[in-house]
Formats: C-alpha cells, structure tokens, sequence
C-alpha cells in the first residue's frame, strides 16, 4: 500500500529543517521548535501540518522578517548548475515538501516585504513549486504582482515560467481561488499569451490547466481563445489547446469542439443497444453503437457516453465518460462496442432501479437506451 501523503511531512523532516535552521543562525532553538513542530503533527493531514510546522518556524525564527528570510534562504539546496557548500549530505538544504512550509512562511510573514518575498518565492520555486504561496500576494496586491509575473514569463527557469501560470490559476485545486480572476481573467490570459508556446512541456501543461479553469467560468472566452491559437498552431499548441478545452469537450461545447474540427455529424441513422439488460452490481454493462454515415465526405468524430444513474429519489443524474475518437467514411457503418465497470466507488453511491446509457457524437446525442441495475 503507498504511503499517506501526509507523511512527506514528518518528524524527520522536521529534525532535518532543524539542523540547516541551526547551521544559518546560531540563537536557534533547536528542541524547543522540534517540539512544537512534532507536537499533534501525526494527527494531522498534509496541508495542516504545512500549517503547524509554520507556526513553530515563526515562533523560533528571528522575528525580523529580512533576517528570517536570510536564514531559509541559506537552507535551500543548491541548484543542479550550482556547487554546493560541501560534499556531506547534511549540507545540501531543506528539500522536498519541506520547501512548502518555508514558502508558507514567507507568505504569512512576508507580505509588508513584498520584493524580497518575490526574490524568495522565486528561489524556493525553483525547488518545489510556490504556486501555493504566491496566492497570498496576489489576493494583498495583485498589480503589483502582476508587475512581477511579467518579468517571470521571460525567465531562463522553466518552474518560474510555470509558476506565473500555475500561480495565477484562478481556480487552483487545493488552494484559495482568486476571485478577481475568476470575474476577470484578461490579465491572466495576458501572461498566458506569452507562453503558450513556451518550450517546455512542463510550462505548456500549465497554460492549459489554466485555461481550463477559465473555461468553467466563461466557456465562451475560451473557446475564442481555442480558436485564435489553433490558427497554423504547431503540434505542442493543438495538444495544449486540446487539453485546455477538455472540460468544455466534455460539456459538448459546440463551438469548441468545431474549432477542434468536430462538426455535428452527419449520419443517416443511429442505433444504441444495451447488451447486458440487467447489470449485477460489480459487473459491466456492456452496450454498442451503431452509425451510418449520410455523405460522401470522412467525418472526424468524438465519441463521448453518459451513464444515467439513479438517485435514492428516484430521478437520474448524468456522468460523462470519454469513449474514443474514429473517422467515420462515406456511406459505411460504423459500429462499436463498450464494457462499463459498474462497482464500489469513494465518489458514489449507487441504487437499484432503471438507469441509461447515453452516448455524444461531436456533441450531438446520437441515442439512448435503458438497463436495470441490480444491487446484490
């Protein structure tokens, strides 16, 4: 079984943290903040721990924020292109997850030392991402750091270039969302005009899950956006772009998914069968699709499924799966078949009664049909 993921957070990382910390200055109180660091961490979750850990390091640090920031600072590890201090691996710096409670620290100390924050939050991205951290800035004083991202959109370093990307998500999993950003997102595009052909892959995967986070509040924009970029786009953009609108795909955003090049398809018929009528819980349903195509032109389609499930109310809600992608050519029939693992997930709870299967051409319901599940 893997390890929990709280535990890349522990009490040897704390000794570790507390060892540099006592390396750079030499009034710290090494035992007292193990203490208080380890004090209830075991209990706790990822990001509270960040947060415990944070508060020890601001109760044992130099209450000077320029002095503390010096100290984490001098913990970091060196770069791969940088020498090291020395040889032993006691000296290569805090690391890891542990750089997340240093960059938490700057953004709860920090905030009246905005520039030199910018310079920590910089260093500290470089080694595990601050995109966490630079929300804190953005929510205080968000032209100013605007004003920073613009310099970072051109730097040599690649985990700054996507931290202005991944920083500025306005709906950032596990973070506070930005709100301005999310009723605005031009100056977020903005930056995002700038790399959206960013050379690495890293930065580029960015850019489209920021996109996609614009999309679930103005799907329109986006899709102008899709559009503009797909104009003699290279192949990095298309698959940037492609995963950018994947929640607008998955919606059947039909101008989305013409700019993709799925048209609404042509076809002279179409036929959904269920072949398993009454599905066992923990089995499969199994169901087929048929397609007929009504011109002489190869049609590119995106074949999407709905499963209907039914509510302990009675009523149904839907839940999109991705099927596959197929050409269909002139006047052929298309024909495909699908198995579907109905079983115990953390995510829902299924009942007895009638449900459907609903499958999505480009968009377009092609067609439906019910089955019956069966709790055992």
């Amino acid at each position: 079984m893997a390890e929990p993921f709280k535990n890349l957070l522990n009490q040897h990382v704390v000794a570790d943290m507390a060892g540099h910390f006592s390396r750079h200055y030499e009034a710290f109180d090494r035992p007292a903040f193990v203490a208080a660091a380890n004090k209830g961490l075991e209990s706790l979750e990822l990001k509270a721990r960040t947060e415990h850990i944070t508060q020890a390091m601001i109760l044992y640090l130099p209450r000077d924020f320029t002095h503390a920031g010096q100290i984490l600072l001098a913990s970091l590890p060196a770069l791969q292109d940088e020498s090291p201090s020395s040889g032993s691996p006691e000296s290569a710096g805090i690391s890891g997850w542990a750089i997340m409670t240093l960059s938490h620290y700057v953004a709860l100390q920090g905030q009246e030392h905005f520039d030199f924050s910018m310079m920590l939050l910089k260093e500290m991205t470089k080694r595990l991402s601050s995109e966490f951290a630079i929300r804190f800035f953005i929510l205080q004083s968000a032209q100013n750091t605007l004003a920073i991202f613009a310099k970072w959109v051109s730097d040599p370093d690649q985990d700054v270039r996507r931290l202005v990307s991944e920083g500025s998500r306005p709906r950032l999993p596990w973070a506070m969302q930005l709100p301005m950003f999310i009723a605005d997102p031009a100056p977020v595009i903005a930056l995002l005009e700038q790399l959206k052909d960013d050379d690495e892959e890293y930065v580029r995967r960015s850019v489209a899950n920021n996109l996609n986070d614009i999309a679930k509040d103005h799907p329109e924009l986006v899709a102008d956006i899709a559009e503009q970029w797909l104009k003699d786009a290279s192949k990095n953009r298309q698959r940037l772009v492609r995963h950018a609108c994947r929640t607008l795909i998955k919606n059947g955003h039909k101008r989305t998914l013409a700019a993709l090049g799925f048209v609404p398809p042509i076809i002279a018929s179409a036929k959904v069968s269920v072949l398993t009528k009454h599905v066992i819980f923990g089995e499969a349903l199994q169901f087929s699709l048929a397609l007929t195509s009504n011109t002489d032109t190869t049609q590119a389609l995106m074949i999407d499924y709905i499963v209907h499930h039914q509510k302990a109310n009675g009523k149904t809600t839907g839940k999109v799966f991705k099927w596959r992608n197929s050409n269909l050519t002139p006047s052929t029939i298309l024909t495909i078949e699908k198995k579907h693992a109905i079983k115990a997930i953390t995510t829902r709870v299924y009942y007895a009664g009638l449900h459907s299967v609903e499958v999505i051409v480009n968009g377009i319901s092609v067609g439906r049909a019910d089955f019956e599940l069966i709790m055992p």
